[in-house]
């Protein structure tokens, strides 16, 4: 192998700084630990979130309406701190000192919540099961212990993905091949640990106790941090680039300063520096596009910018220009992942109402499933399909796209959309078989009638299918199409679909709420399911998803793909 050959090419360093020794680091060599990691995350994360709003009702003693509130307050952090994080990682910390610092602080707030829910004195005081209740002091640390977690999410989730697609060299095709198959591989192990929190957990903390259903989620925490530093002479790691919103003002502001000046059809005359590597510590060059050719003017030469130092709020390098332009670009596709996630989120909400109408007892026994409990459903299907999706359906697309990774990101992510319709038809039909049924035979005071709750198993099924096309697509889609140095950046900004497409969910239930209960009807989302009709927000949401697939469609078709120029080494 000749000398050069022996190092990485798109400028990642060992953890003494070094030049990244391809046959020593990276690869599917440093990969279990980073999975692990995520795993053991997943499965703190889970097993201490997909309960919370009981443990804020039975030890806080939090009103209905207060708990819910209080927990979908905390989880919108847990979706807005990554831009934090990522910030932090892309600028000055690194994905691995940052990942590192805010494990601390996750573990150090899921011990104070282990404490606070076991420890006398800070633990509410209870007399009896029901019977609780919690000073505003033992309130104040509970509330500090989950904002302390919110924050250590932050610095998490946006920077494992990317720090684990890392470990393999975008310069070498035989890696890069790999590097979609761990984004399938990272998705299992997410739910891998939702699967052991949202059974296993569960069932502690409602049997055994808070402190236990608490305490293994921390000590999960603690293994994930171990299995990170593990790895540490194992991996590769992108130097920071400095601060991305600083040099994307800078194109803004050259730019409108520049408005007068007519761009060049030459793209050779625009300002771009002569080295290998572009102005961004550790970045590859970006080649010039035609799109967005306002922003072009701020990388053409004026009299004024022929000086010793160039000044970078009045001249930037055709790579900072084009960096404004991928993040411009990702913008559309980011934004038709919000209804996709409104889709999702009737996991949690509508598909939970649904199933506490109908019957939850397991077979003919007295043991009854909690309606919540079905999103398990949700994680075997991805589990299931993952291993599919990389082992049959990438190696039989091959053979007919020719496309080395069977499908593009783009028309991964559009087939997740598609199958996402068919869940909420699934629902809908269900729902219309279900009020049939309460009609027919005069069910309407009954709080489960005699319909089997595994009915709800098929869109729940549809939903996990949809998300290893959908979410594994969009994760890939955008560190593959972020800037180099912003990669975390944009891997916060797919994270936050998930809040916006929640907050969606919310404003349309009100639209519809407000709406549907006009002349003193009980609407279509009324306290009595018998007497409402849900079916009509699953068409609703059926028929915006088929919308969003069309905008998808075209904005895909649309969609120019970044194109980096040569090697860092």
């Amino acid at each position: 192998m000749a000398e050069n050959d022996v190092y990485t090419k798109d400028g990642t360093v060992d953890y003494h700084g070094n030049p990244a020794n391809k046959k020593k680091t990276g690869t599917w060599r440093a990969c279990p630990f980073i999975l692990g990691n995520e795993c053991c995350e997943r499965l703190a994360y889970y097993g201490m979130s997909t309960n919370l709003v009981l443990y804020f009702k039975k030890r806080l003693h939090q009103h209905s309406v207060t708990a819910s509130k209080n927990v979908s307050n905390w989880s919108g952090t847990c979706y807005i701190t990554p831009l934090i994080g990522a910030f932090i990682a892309d600028s000055y910390l690194g994905r691995y000192w940052t990942i590192a610092c805010f494990s601390i602080i996750y573990v150090i707030g899921m011990t104070l919540l282990t404490l606070s829910a076991s420890v006398s004195g800070i633990k509410p005081t209870c007399h009896g099961e029901e019977n609780c209740h919690a000073t505003d002091g033992q309130s104040a640390v509970c509330f500090l212990a989950l904002y302390l977690i919110a924050l250590g999410t932050g610095g998490i989730k946006p920077c494992v993905s990317s720090y684990g697609a890392d470990q393999f060299d975008d310069a070498d095709p035989v890696e890069k091949e790999h590097k979609s198959s761990f984004f399938n591989w990272f998705y299992f192990s997410i739910n891998t640990g939702a699967l052991i929190a949202s059974s296993l957990l569960v069932w502690i903390q409602d049997n055994v106790g808070w402190g236990w259903g608490f305490g293994i989620p921390a000590v999960a925490m603690a293994i994930a941090v171990v299995s990170f530093f593990s790895g540490t002479r194992l991996y590769r790691n992108q130097k920071p680039g400095g601060s991305p919103l600083t040099r994307i003002c800078q194109v803004v502001v050259a730019s409108i300063k520049k408005y007068h000046v007519e761009v060049p059809s030459d793209k050779s005359l625009l300002f771009e520096i002569a080295d290998t590597e572009s102005v961004i510590k550790g970045s590859r060059k970006l080649d010039h596009t035609n799109e967005l050719r306002f922003f072009d003017k701020a990388a053409v030469l004026g009299q004024s910018d022929l000086k010793d130092s160039v000044d970078p709020w009045r001249l930037c390098t055709v790579t900072q220009v084009e960096e404004l332009k991928s993040i411009l670009r990702l913008l559309p596709v980011w934004a038709t992942g919000i209804i996709f996630a409104t889709v999702y989120g009737q996991m949690s909400t509508l598909f939970v109402l649904q199933g506490q109408t109908m019957d939850t007892r397991v077979g003919n026994s007295n043991f009854k499933i909690p309606p919540a409990s079905l999103s398990i459903f949700d994680t075997l299907s991805v589990i299931f399909w993952v291993p599919v999706y990389d082992w049959i359906i990438v190696p039989v697309a091959r053979k007919f796209s020719g496309h080395k990774n069977g499908l593009t990101q783009l028309q991964r992510m559009g087939i997740g959309l598609f199958i996402s319709i068919f869940s909420m038809v699934a629902a809908a039909i269900l729902e219309l078989i279900r009020l049939r049924m309460v009609r027919r035979h005069n069910y309407y005071q009954l709080e489960e009638i005699p319909m089997t709750i595994f009915w709800q198993v098929p869109q729940y099924f549809i939903i996990g299918c949809a998300e290893v096309f959908t979410f594994i697509g969009q994760l890939e889609f955008f560190y593959e199409q972020a800037p180099d140095a912003m990669r975390s950046l944009c891997s916060a900004l797919s994270l936050l679909t998930v809040a916006l497409g929640q907050y969606l969910s919310s404003l349309l239930v009100t639209i519809v709420t407000k709406i549907s209960t006009r002349n003193g009807s009980p609407g279509w989302i009324p306290d009595n399911l018998n007497y409402g009709h849900i079916d009509y927000f699953f068409w609703l949401l059926a028929l915006l998803s088929v919308v969003n697939l069309v905008v998808f469609l075209l904005v895909a078709k649309l969609y120019t793909y970044k194109r980096p120029l040569g090697t860092l080494r």
